[in-house]
C-alpha cells in the first residue's frame, strides 16, 4: 500500500482495563525494512486519549509525516515501534510512564494513558 492510498486511522479501542504496560498491536504487517532502535523513522501517527477517547495530536491533520530519531520520542515509541517493517501500521498503548510521565509532570499529557496508531513510512 502507497502513503497515498492511506487514510487516517479510526482507533480501536482497547477492551478491558487501563493496562500498565506498553501494549502493541499490529494492525497491519509490513514488508519492508525493519526498524532498529537507533533507527530514524518517518512515520505518519494518530494519538488519543485513552480514557476520553479525544485526539491530542495526528500529523495526518497536518497534512505531512514526521522523521525522528526514535531516540528522541517517547519510551512508549522507542520500545514500540522497533521490529516494526515499513509499511505497516501497529497500534500502541503506552501508560504514563512510557508516555509523558506522572500527573504533575508539567507536559499537558502528563499522568495520562495514550494511544497511538503509528504508520511507519521509512527508516533510515
Amino acid at each position: 500500500m502507497t502513503e497515498s492510498s492511506r487514510t487516517k486511522p479510526e482507533i480501536e479501542f482497547y477492551e478491558g482495563p487501563e493496562p500498565t504496560d506498553l501494549v502493541i498491536i499490529d494492525i497491519e504487517e509490513g514488508t519492508g525494512a525493519a526498524a532498529t532502535a537507533g533507527a530514524t523513522v518517518d512515520v505518519h501517527y494518530l494519538g488519543v486519549d485513552f480514557e476520553s477517547g479525544e485526539e491530542f495530536d495526528s500529523s495526518w491533520s497536518r497534512g505531512q509525516s514526521i522523521n525522528f530519531p526514535l531516540a528522541s520520542l517517547i519510551k512508549g515509541w522507542q520500545e514500540g515501534i522497533p521490529g516494526m517493517k515499513v509499511g505497516g501500521r501497529r497500534q500502541l498503548i503506552a501508560p504514563p510512564h512510557l508516555a509523558y510521565g506522572p500527573a504533575g509532570g508539567g507536559h499537558r499529557l502528563s499522568g495520562r494513558t495514550l494511544i497511538f496508531v503509528i504508520d511507519l513510512l521509512g527508516v533510515s
